[in-house]
C-alpha cells in the first residue's frame, strides 16, 4: 500500500463532502486501517489532526463564500456542520481573525487553508528490524515529570538519573500524551516493578507489541530510534495500533522500544 496515494484519495473525498458529516471511522475503512491508527498516521504525516484539517478547510471555504455570495451567516454555518451561528462565528473568528459579519468590509484579512496534497513517489529505504511479542498484564509503579515535546529530551534523562540513588535503576519508562492524536507530550514516567514510597500504580493490559531493539541505553540513541519509527515505520506499516502507551524496557545494557498493536 502506498500510504501517500491513499491519503490523496482521502483528501479528494473530504473536498467533495465538506458540507456533509465526515466520519473518521468510515475514512479509516477506506484505507484499510483502524480509526485510531488512521488518526495517528494522519497527524504524524500532516502535523495536524484529521478533525482540525477538516475544520480549517471548512472555515477557509466559508470565508470565501461569505465574501463572494449573499448567503446568510446561519446558512453557511449549517452548510459546514455547525449547530448554530454562535459556535460558527466563534470558530470563524479564531481562524480568520475577523467576525463573519465583517468579511465584506475586510476581505483582505481572510485566511486560506490549502488542500494537502501528497507526493506519491516518496520512497523510504530505511530498514527497521523488529519482532512481534506478547506480554501479559503488567502492574508497574511510577514517578513522572510534566514536560512537553521540546523539553522531554532533557527532562527524560534528568528524571531517570535523579532517582537512581533513591530507588535504583527503573526497568521501564513511558510517555503520557495530553493530545494522543497529535502526539503532544504531557508527562514522562519512570516505572518500577515494585511499589516504592507513594508511587502511582499503572496497569498495562495484556497485549501484543512491536519490539524494536536498541543496543544502547543512551538517551540520544533511544530518541533517534523513536524519531525513525515515526518518520519511516508508521507511514509504511499495516499494523493497527492500540490505545496504550509506548514503553521503553531497559535490560542487559539494551533498550526495547515497545509499541502496542491489535491482534
Amino acid at each position: 500500500m502506498n500510504i501517500y496515494a491513499e491519503l490523496n484519495k482521502v483528501m479528494q473525498y473530504v473536498e467533495k463532502h465538506l458540507d456533509e458529516k465526515i466520519d473518521p471511522h468510515d475514512i479509516a475503512k477506506m484505507v484499510g486501517m483502524s480509526e485510531y491508527t488512521f488518526q495517528r498516521i494522519f497527524s504524524i504525516i500532516c502535523n495536524t489532526s484529521f478533525s482540525e484539517y477538516i475544520r480549517n478547510r471548512r472555515l477557509s471555504n466559508a470565508g470565501q463564500e461569505l465574501f463572494m455570495g449573499n448567503e446568510k451567516i446561519i446558512d453557511i454555518a449549517t452548510k459546514y456542520q455547525y449547530n448554530n451561528a454562535t459556535s460558527f462565528s466563534r470558530a470563524f473568528e479564531r481562524f480568520h481573525g475577523i467576525k463573519p459579519s465583517q468579511v465584506k468590509k475586510s476581505p483582505e484579512k481572510l485566511k486560506m487553508y490549502s488542500i494537502i496534497c501528497f507526493n506519491e513517489n516518496i520512497e523510504y529505504n530505511k530498514n527497521m528490524d523488529y519482532k512481534i511479542i506478547e506480554k501479559d498484564e503488567m502492574t508497574l509503579y511510577g514517578i513522572y515529570k510534566n514536560t512537553d515535546n521540546i523539553k522531554i529530551k532533557k527532562d527524560a534523562p534528568n528524571l531517570y538519573r535523579s532517582n537512581i540513588d533513591k530507588y535504583g535503576l527503573a526497568p521501564y519508562a513511558m510517555i503520557e500524551y495530553k493530545d494522543r492524536e497529535r502526539l503532544f507530550v504531557k508527562k514522562y514516567w519512570i516505572l518500577y516493578l515494585e511499589q516504592k514510597d507513594n508511587m502511582e500504580k499503572i496497569v498495562i493490559p495484556k497485549s501484543k507489541w512491536i519490539q524494536i531493539r536498541i543496543n544502547s541505553q543512551e538517551p540520544e540513541d533511544i530518541q533517534r530510534v523513536s524519531e525513525n519509527f515515526y518518520d519511516y515505520f508508521i507511514p509504511s506499516t499495516k499494523y493497527n495500533f492500540r490505545e496504550l502507551p509506548e514503553l521503553e524496557y531497559y535490560h542487559d545494557d539494551i533498550t526495547d522500544f515497545l509499541i502496542p498493536i491489535e491482534d
